[in-house]
């Protein structure tokens, strides 16, 4: 029996435990993770981030992992996976901007499949206009 699969898509400076953790504990239960950055082809890397909290008005940015990427974006098929995860971090704010990870994400949605969007991953179902109705939780300056 093959494995269930869920995507997963990821970008440069993403945030590392958001990716990381999801991806790694996603396949120990089972589950075939691909995850794809638009732009970048499976081998390839997206720098990680790591952000932290230290008194100052707003959270620090400190280097991440270099995680490498298990397939290529340009040749997956919405109809092919079980669910989304969309991790947060800054990726959110320049992948909301690309169509096709818009046009995956609303897939996801209008079949009913899961998502799962962590902190700054909400702004591309914001963006996707996809939360209509919903209850949503995330970092709170991701809430406008």
């Amino acid at each position: 029996m093959a494995a269930r699969r869920i995507l997963m898509i990821v970008g440069d400076f993403g945030e590392d435990y958001e990716i990381m953790v999801p991806f790694q504990a996603l396949q120990a239960v089972g589950f075939q993770v691909d995850a794809v950055c638009p732009g970048k082809r499976k081998g390839e890397k997206v720098r990680t981030a790591v952000h932290d909290f230290e008194g100052d008005q707003t959270y620090s940015e400190k280097p991440g992992h270099n995680f490498q990427l298990n397939a290529t974006f340009d040749e997956i098929r919405p109809e092919d996976y079980e669910a989304l995860v969309i991790p947060g971090g800054r990726a959110p704010e320049y992948l909301r901007l690309n169509n096709r990870v818009l046009e995956i994400v609303r897939h996801f949605a209008q079949n009913n499949k899961p998502i799962a969007a962590i902190c700054h991953g909400l702004q591309i179902l914001t963006a996707a206009d996809v939360l209509k109705g919903r209850r949503c939780t995330a970092y709170p300056a991701v809430g406008p």
